[in-house]
């Protein structure tokens, strides 16, 4: 099959789902040098192309990092990119450096989290420093927050490369939006912005740790780790006593003390499934001892925390005596804080339920829910009418997604090594922008073999 490909010479952006193939000599991952890497496609006479990557996810050491076997890869498809004279620009759409995929037991530099990047960065510099010879090659860099890099700050990235151009301006922190195009017709998010796991939270915990918006880190961060432990310990399967709610508990709950208690209980249903899945060892006999597993001292947390005090469950008013459902602790009442924070992290048009929210934010709805908030967020939006092309990242699953008029979505997928959520990774996003009609649009992979293919139209509908 590879060989077949190699007798065909497909011009980037001629039409979706053609498989693209590159001839790469000298573009494969056992070359090292920038002079013999081979131009990605058969460059146009103009630099029209906007190339989207994401989730690359480079990690403090080489055994928390998820992009292990794709970094050499990566290194070649940037020195392969500064050679395609096309290119305008390289935009990295989020969680390029990545703090959350670390063990709950992982402690070092962890109160300094300007530190912990700069040893992220200093573990990948190769990667950094070809991100720096890309601008000096004439393309334009871009980087938007992502979630598991939401507490990068734009000095530190700075420091590493210092050509590059952030896209945070007017946003709260841990967000950024980026327009572009000749007519900036193509907007550009990361996409964690309309998840109820992973969208920045200065709300629900604010009362907790007392420091007035502070905190930043959203529930997603602490099941992260957990899971990170989980992947690490080589995924075992631990006996565990959940502290479930059953239906006819739920149904029983009458005058409760709080509002959507539908939203609490879709939250808890959705956390078991998942916590009966993700079972790490841990220090006590009972799975869910009451262990200090989480010492917490970064982002406005200041405390020891245990499993159970985020896991919700049917809990009782000493006051009133009525009942509700929430996490004892951490992220109480997380159901009545999400429009707050929709507010405080500036959605266009906020989602009106948590419940749908939440189960938004678990597959298989998942890759499909981020179509539909670039529908109501931007294609659909009456106030972007301008907008013609979304790119979002996050869900890891490559996505090219049409509206009616031709407006498109896509999603660039992402670079770790094992994709679980998708068969293809070393994706990205490539526009072709225009002064007028509308603009060609597709989604490839970098090959092992140095070859890119287009994958248009298997993640197509």
């Amino acid at each position: 099959m590879h060989s077949s490909r190699r007798n065909f010479v497909k011009r980037l952006g001629l039409g979706a789902g053609a498989i693209v193939v590159v001839s790469a000599a000298g573009c494969d991952a056992g070359s090292d040098s920038y002079t013999d890497a081979a131009p990605l496609w058969v460059a146009d006479k103009s630099r029209n192309k906007i190339v989207v990557i994401s989730d690359i996810h480079l990690g403090i050491e080489d055994r928390y990092s998820e992009t292990l076997k794709n970094r050499p890869l990566l290194i070649k498809f940037l020195q392969c990119l500064q050679n395609t004279k096309d290119v305008r620009e390289l935009v990295i759409a989020g969680d390029f450096l990545d703090e959350w995929f670390l063990p709950i037991y992982y402690y070092p530099l962890y109160t300094d989290q300007d530190q912990f990047y700069r040893n992220v960065i200093a573990n990948n510099k190769a990667v950094v420093d070809e991100l720096n010879n890309v601008i000096a090659s004439g393309i334009k860099l871009v980087y938007v927050p992502g979630n598991h890099d939401l507490t990068l700050k734009a000095s530190v990235l700075q420091e590493a490369i210092p050509q590059l151009i952030q896209a945070r301006a007017g946003e709260p922190q841990g967000l950024g939006t980026y327009y572009t195009g000749d007519r900036n017709e193509i907007v550009i998010e990361h996409g964690h912005r309309y998840d109820v796991f992973s969208a920045p939270d200065t709300v629900t915990n604010e009362e907790l740790c007392g420091n007035q918006g502070k905190t930043i880190l959203p529930a997603g961060y602490f099941y992260a780790r957990y899971a990170a432990t989980w992947v690490l310990q080589g995924k075992p399967k631990v006996t565990q006593s959940l502290p479930l709610i059953s239906d006819s508990d739920y149904a029983g709950l009458t005058d409760a003390l709080y509002p959507d208690q539908a939203g609490a209980y879709t939250y808890h249903k959705i956390l078991a499934n998942i916590s009966k899945k993700i079972t790490p060892y841990e220090s006590g006999a009972d799975h869910f001892a009451l262990d200090k597993i989480f010492k917490m001292r970064i982002s406005g947390f200041n405390g020891d925390y245990t499993y159970k005090d985020f896991f919700p469950v049917m809990l009782t008013d000493g006051q009133t005596g009525k009942k509700y459902i929430s996490a004892p602790t951490l992220f109480r009442n997380i159901q009545l804080s999400w429009p707050a924070r929709q507010m405080a992290n500036k959605v266009k048009v906020p989602q009106a339920s948590f419940a749908l929210s939440v189960a938004g934010a678990v597959p298989p709805a998942f890759p499909d829910s981020f179509f539909s908030q670039a529908k109501a967020n931007y294609l659909e939006n009456p106030n972007e009418q301008n907008v013609e092309v979304v790119v979002f990242g996050h869900t890891h699953v490559p996505m090219c997604r049409y509206v009616a008029g031709g407006k498109c979505y896509l999603n660039s997928g992402t670079w770790i090594d094992e994709n679980t959520e998708h068969p293809a990774t070393r994706t990205f996003a490539v526009i072709t922008t225009g002064a007028a009609g509308r603009d060609a649009v597709a989604i490839r992979q970098f090959m092992k073999e140095g070859e890119v293919a287009d994958i248009t139209a298997s993640v197509s509908v």
